[in-house]
């Protein structure tokens, strides 16, 4: 057995969203996803729903091969949402979701941690600095925001 110290990350950042804390929660989810984010595809969905819920498992393109997802907890009456993606010899990841209602919308607190599983993971985690991502919170954020306004994906 080998034990060794967790070479990780964790970056959290507040995005300001033009919807309701419904809406919005909605809108979290791999096959809804689809509607509003750029680039955003799913090889496979498994849901007895159709749609995000707990233990709801979904794959995404990573790299040469799959990341594998997995939602942990799905709780629409708190607005809040957690998800594994492991993505094999690169990193295990957490991302949490908490939305938080406000009078013109609600806001969003995402956070990912990311911890290496290899020599992939290493410059990963590496690379993982608070400006890489505030720059992809800040796409995502603007993607979404475009959908809630425009009911289309941005361009």
């Amino acid at each position: 057995m080998k034990i060794v110290a967790p070479h990780r990350a964790s970056q959290s950042y507040r995005q300001s969203l033009r919807g309701s804390a419904e809406r919005v929660f909605a809108l979290l989810c791999p096959v809804r996803e689809a509607q509003w984010a750029v680039g955003w595809e799913p090889n496979l969905v498994i849901s007895a729903s159709g749609v995000v819920e707990e233990d709801c498992v979904f794959t995404t393109p990573a790299g040469a091969g799959e990341a594998i997802w997995y939602v942990t907890r799905h709780e629409p009456h708190r607005w809040f949402v957690e998800m594994l993606k492991i993505t094999p010899g690169v990193t295990a990841c957490r991302l949490q979701i908490q939305l938080h209602p406000q009078d013109s919308g609600c806001a969003a607190e995402v956070t990912y941690t990311h911890t290496s599983l290899g020599p992939g993971g290493e410059a990963f985690v590496a690379a993982f600095t608070g400006e890489h991502y505030a720059g992809f919170m800040r796409a995502w954020e603007r993607e979404l925001n475009h959908f809630l306004v425009t009911g289309q994906r941005h361009a």
